[in-house]
């Protein structure tokens, strides 16, 4: 139970990054549809469920120590060489963007320099995947119930503390800005993005589980946890969505209100998804091409860490608008895959009966 507790948030603490815990995209993707964004982030949790726990699956079964392995079995030899090459450029990606969302946060919750948190963010990271692959998911793991309990605090304060009626809030989300036309293509495109930077990380973690079950079991309660997230989330905002006008992270604003210890706590926890994201994308990245358990991976690791630091400073809003967008696209041939992937293998374990 432990182990399988363990990959759940591991799970979670990779999916969630900046732009999740700080409100932004549940914003974007939920809660600007007004109450249907309730019904929308269900299916999401449904979704990383059942994708969280075939990828853990097939890591398991393949033993694997990057996600190439699992790739080309889920998407075929052709398909697969072109999502490799995709999902490897965006570990890279993501991991920069969280570098530079760090520096972000600092200069707006502490009024430093944007590039002070991108140091120590880089320089926490690569020290962190200076150990072995188990301490990372460990560390990784540790911060996820940190941040579920704030969130609890955060909903339960919101829904007690609303003054806006059902009219009022439902207006107030149809003048936010929505990251799809449709509340459920929202749900399926948050869901298609988060799993393409996720895959890598996730299928590394079931590689290190013998007992496949458990890996299965790991990524589909890390899957229901993030949808729980998403819930309390896009409840606590839309409960409080006409005081929320032009904050960019709202999370942290109702924080805030709550106490300033707690807008403090909550900037930390900030930061800890950020860390974890930066730490799964980075040695995901650098697991594909040296192997985690040869002496050459400290040496990639720091190097790749240093280049990682110096792309941050393309800046932080150009980044999530150049790498996101298309990584969700990337998602959804993934998503589909998966799929088809978990269909033949049904039909293969009914033949066989």
């Amino acid at each position: 139970m432990r182990k399988i507790i363990q990959i759940a948030g591991a799970y979670i603490g990779v999916i969630v990054g900046a732009g999740f815990a700080s409100g932004q995209e549940i914003l974007q993707f939920f809660t600007s549809f007004g109450l249907i964004g309730i019904v929308g982030s269900i299916i999401a949790a449904f979704l990383f469920a059942f994708l969280g726990m075939q990828i853990a699956l097939h890591g398991s079964i393949l033993k694997t120590t990057s996600h190439k392995k699992v790739i080309y079995t889920i998407c075929g030899k052709y398909i697969g060489i072109a999502v490799d090459i995709l999902i490897t450029f965006f570990l890279f990606g993501v991991a920069v963007v969280m570098i530079a969302g760090s520096g972000s946060i600092f200069q707006q919750q502490f009024g430093l320099s944007p590039i002070v948190g991108s140091i120590i963010m880089s320089i926490l990271t690569i020290l962190t995947l200076l150990l072995n692959v188990k301490k990372v998911i460990y560390i990784i793991s540790s911060v996820t119930p940190f941040l579920l309990v704030l969130m609890f605090i955060i909903t339960a304060y919101s829904i007690f503390t609303s003054s806006g009626d059902y009219v009022q809030l439902e207006t107030a989300a149809a003048a936010q800005s929505s990251a799809a036309p449709h509340w459920l293509l929202g749900a399926i495109l948050y869901v298609s993005y988060n799993i393409a930077a996720g895959f890598a990380m996730l299928s590394v973690i079931g590689g290190t589980v013998k007992d496949k079950k458990a890996a299965g079991w790991g990524g589909l309660l890390g899957g229901f946890g993030l949808g729980l997230l998403i819930l309390l989330i896009n409840i606590g905002m839309f409960a409080n969505l006409d005081r929320l006008e032009g904050a960019d992270m709202p999370t942290l604003l109702l924080a805030t209100e709550i106490s300033p210890v707690v807008g403090v706590l909550m900037s930390i926890a900030l930061l800890g998804m950020i860390f974890n994201t930066a730490v799964g994308m980075l040695y995901a990245f650098t697991a594909r091409f040296i192997p985690s358990e040869t002496k050459m991976f400290k040496g990639g690791v720091i190097v790749i860490g240093i280049l990682a630091f110096a792309a941050s400073f393309v800046g932080f809003t150009i980044l999530v608008g150049t790498i996101y967008p298309i990584t969700g696209y990337l998602g959804l041939v993934l998503i589909i895959a998966i799929i088809l992937s978990w269909i033949r293998t049904r039909k293969q374990n009914t033949i066989a009966y």
